[in-house]
């Protein structure tokens, strides 16, 4: 993965397959600290101790269609590549918290690719999950919650095409109001 919004894209699909009903996906940017934040959070029925401890070894994985599992390993690299970490925390039956750090400035942090259409391609293919995104950046924020856009759209479907072209606007605006100034 070339891409920060790849590995979002991955843990979250992981966390889809987990069973999750609510995946919380928070990025913070803070130039003064110079570093990059990203967490994943979800309500999936997360995992045994013993796959929270093999979680970080590429050979291993829970799914049956490959034998390698390299989500989490590949993200914890990137992170590490950086001058940063991953935090991995678990129980089961309540969910999962994956949060890498990484360098903002650092020659080796991958860019971070496109968050929009992560988070379109999260919402259209997973209409029966509720996403809640925050970005920030220094002292600016900006929110997306699914859980609000359904009680105004009512009993249209969260993944009708004018409601992603919406949420797109949404994101769009959202992130060009966060943007650090030139």
């Amino acid at each position: 993965m070339l891409e920060l919004a790849a590995h979002i894209l991955d843990i979250a699909e992981n966390s889809v397959r987990a069973g999750a009903r609510l995946i919380e996906i928070d990025i913070h940017e803070d130039t003064v600290k110079d570093s990059l934040s990203i967490k994943i959070i979800d309500d999936g029925h997360g995992m045994k101790q013993e796959e929270i401890n093999r979680a970080l070894d590429p050979f291993y994985t829970t799914k049956t269609v490959r034998r390698v599992g390299l989500g989490i390993p590949l993200l914890a690299d990137a992170a590490q590549r950086s001058g940063g970490h991953l935090n991995l925390e678990s129980q089961e039956g309540k969910g999962t918290t994956i949060k890498a750090t990484f360098g903002l400035s650092h020659v080796d942090r991958q860019p971070m690719g496109n968050i929009t259409s992560t988070l379109i391609i999260l919402i259209a293919g997973n209409s029966d999950v509720d996403f809640f995104y925050k970005h920030r950046h220094n002292d600016r924020q900006f929110e997306l919650d699914t859980r609000v856009i359904r009680k105004e759209i009512e009993d249209v479907p969260i993944n009708h095409p004018e409601i992603l072209k919406y949420i797109r606007g949404v994101l769009e605006e959202g992130f060009s109001e966060i943007k650090p100034e030139s």
